[in-house]
């Protein structure tokens, strides 16, 4: 059997965040993938890395993973932009949530409109530290650049279980000190008890790829403002759900997140909804489509011609983050919530760290 100190099994962005700290300690890793490239996740997202309004272990895992993807740009030569995220205000309440939180010095409508673009905002919040990559290019270049550093990328190889010391795939059994199983929406395929016990489900989502409005910066505002720590326990986002419950229903039936970052190549990514069970429909909802389009030109000003529009599925749960040890040297983990850009690399060097202490 081969013989490496770390196997893991997936190749988005968390089982990434284990290779590339295994590396950092000189470890020799070898990571299975049953697909024959990252097709998953970890490219159907914003590209939004936002340190600046977690709280708790998401914070923790998030300054770890900003660290993680500012060296990884460098070294793999993908593109990473450090303008930090606009949360825009459009409403009393809204603006009311921002300056609860406490975590940003709040700006003027007049400073917004200096910074994108947008209708009809009223005031709003800069958090600069945040991140934003290009989620197309991103995951692809830090696997090659792994690869360059002597990872082993097994493609097109399934992985049937694993046990201390051995995992065990289509391609025969990998002998390893430890193993990590990152598979995301897929543990219950693995590990179906412990998907059951921690309650992992899947969350489908719908987007879209858009023509691009000039945005410099990723931008948060409406119903996005009751999706992260930082802002949903502040008094007044009982005022702001309840708002949308009264005049846009829709965006809490569809758990939108309104959010939107703007791609090197000028592109907008629009997004985008949220919708959960054991299995998700591959049936998407126009209506979906058509509220995401609604909201767009309503912040922009201006209809926004579409280009591409996708699914998206990932791991949810009750707790943000998965991480069980069904066995010696082997830990199951995953971002259980849409934050696995923003943290899946600092969860990976946690995990790392735990089995093998600090770089």
């Amino acid at each position: 059997m081969d013989r490496f100190d770390l196997a893991v099994v997936g190749a988005g962005i968390v089982g990434l965040g284990h290779a590339a700290a295994a590396v950092e300690r000189g470890l020799s890793v070898v990571v299975v993938d049953r697909a024959t490239a990252i097709t998953g996740s970890t490219v159907r997202n914003f590209g939004h890395i936002g340190t600046g309004v977690q709280a708790g272990r998401a914070l923790e895992y998030a300054e770890r993973a900003r660290e993680v993807w500012l060296r990884l740009a460098e070294r793999a030569g993908f593109w990473v932009r450090e303008a930090g995220t606009l949360v825009v205000a459009r409403h009393e309440d809204e603006l009311a949530l921002l300056e609860e939180s406490g975590i940003g010095e709040l700006l003027t409508a007049s400073q917004v409109a200096e910074r994108a673009p947008v209708v009809g905002a009223l005031g709003g919040m800069l958090r600069p530290r945040d991140l934003q990559v290009d989620p197309r290019e991103a995951g692809p270049a830090i696997a090659r650049h792994l690869a360059e550093r002597g990872v082993e990328f097994r493609w097109r190889t399934t992985a049937f279980g694993a046990e201390t010391g051995v995992l065990h795939t289509s391609r025969g059994d990998i002998r390893a000190e430890a193993i990590v199983v990152a598979v995301n929406v897929d543990v219950d395929q693995l590990y179906p008890e412990i998907a059951e016990e921690h309650a992992v489900v899947r969350c489908g989502l719908d987007m879209l790829l858009t023509d691009g409005v000039g945005l410099g910066l990723p931008l948060l505002t409406g119903s996005s403002l009751l999706r992260y720590s930082a802002f949903a326990g502040t008094p007044s986002a009982a005022a702001v759900r309840a708002r949308f419950a009264a005049e846009e229903p829709e965006l809490l039936e569809r758990d939108v997140n309104q959010m939107y970052t703007e791609r090197p190549d000028g592109t907008l990514v629009v997004g985008d909804t949220h919708y959960r069970g054991t299995a998700v429909p591959p049936f998407q909802d126009e209506r979906a489509f058509a509220l995401l389009e609604r909201l767009g030109a309503e912040i922009f000003g201006r209809e926004l011609r579409v280009r591409e529009r996708w699914q998206g599925v990932y791991a949810s749960a009750p707790e943000d983050f998965l991480r069980v040890a069904p066995a010696d040297g082997v830990r199951v983990v995953a971002v259980t919530t849409g934050i696995g850009m923003t943290t899946g690399l600092g969860l990976g060097d946690s995990v790392i760290t735990e089995l093998w202490g600090a770089s």
